[in-house]
């Protein structure tokens, strides 16, 4: 076997072509340079159109930027038909983009207008962008659908309960589809991650990231081990991969254990460890 077809079988997603939207930051972001450099063809979707066009020109060949409100239907359905114009076909449908919220706060003073905004980009998206991946990948006889969930979909109280509401949404949505599209060969699958520093964090930026990472780690159960945006990347590319051809309605819950580990029990036994 030669140099370049040994680096070529590394590839996890050699060959694939592949739609993230939310893709100009965080998570999203990550994910278009991983899934890049295992070499699938990226359309990296956002409305975030600086930051976008930038980490298309950055990584170059087989990376494209088009602009998508992923609540607004024509823009999703426009999106999917444009990649499969450009490339032929859509092997992946990463549907991460979403939106935070109120930090904090209860459902005693939660305005509606808050649900109405997170279900219509982390639900409504969802569901939109499934639908018209859906319509391409059942043609095809094989696909895979993945969407960024949250943490809070295996535990209470690590969000607001609108956020929850859509996170809870998304992953119903997931099963059911994977019970659906099956018969077509299509796997559908939820990564849920625990905490990360993004974009989406209330005074983030590059000064206060490695604060809000620390802190993060410091509530985390797992020590030594600090959550970050390539971590739930590299869950996504896995499901997106053929080495979980067999993966199918899971919610893939990278969290360290958190949501898993009662601490009070280890706090009694060993307090000046926890």
């Amino acid at each position: 076997m030669t140099g370049t077809s040994s680096v070529a079988s590394q590839k996890r997603l050699a060959g694939k072509v592949s739609i993230i939207t939310g893709g100009a930051s965080g998570i999203g972001a990550s994910a278009v340079q991983l899934f890049h450099e295992n070499g699938a063809k990226v359309v990296l979707a956002d409305i975030q159109d600086t930051l976008g066009q930038a980490l298309a020109q950055k990584l170059g060949e087989d990376v494209c930027y088009i602009h998508c409100d992923v609540s607004n239907e024509d823009e999703v359905s426009n999106l999917v038909d444009a990649t499969v114009k450009k490339y032929g076909k859509l092997d992946i449908m990463y549907n991460n983009a979403g939106i935070l919220g109120r930090p904090l706060g209860s459902i005693l003073d939660a305005p509606k207008s808050d649900l109405d905004r997170l279900i219509s980009v982390n639900l409504v998206g969802c569901f939109l962008g499934a639908k018209h991946a859906a319509r391409i990948m059942v043609t095809q006889g094989q696909g895979c659908i993945l969407f960024t969930a949250s943490a809070c979909t295996a535990i209470g109280g690590l969000a607001t309960p609108a956020y929850a509401v859509t996170k809870h949404g998304i992953v119903g949505l997931a099963k059911n589809l994977a019970a659906e599209l099956g018969q077509y060969g299509i796997r559908v699958n939820c990564v849920s991650p625990y905490g990360v520093a993004t974009p989406m964090y209330e005074g983030f930026s590059a000064d206060t990231a490695p604060m809000i990472e620390e802190s993060l780690g410091q509530m985390g159960n797992l020590k030594g081990k600090i959550p970050k945006v390539e971590d739930m990347a590299k869950a996504a590319l896995y499901l997106a991969s053929d080495e979980a051809n067999y993966v199918s309605g899971m919610n893939l819950v990278v969290d360290g254990g958190f949501s898993v580990v009662n601490p009070t029990m280890m706090k009694a036994l060993y307090p000046a460890k926890l």
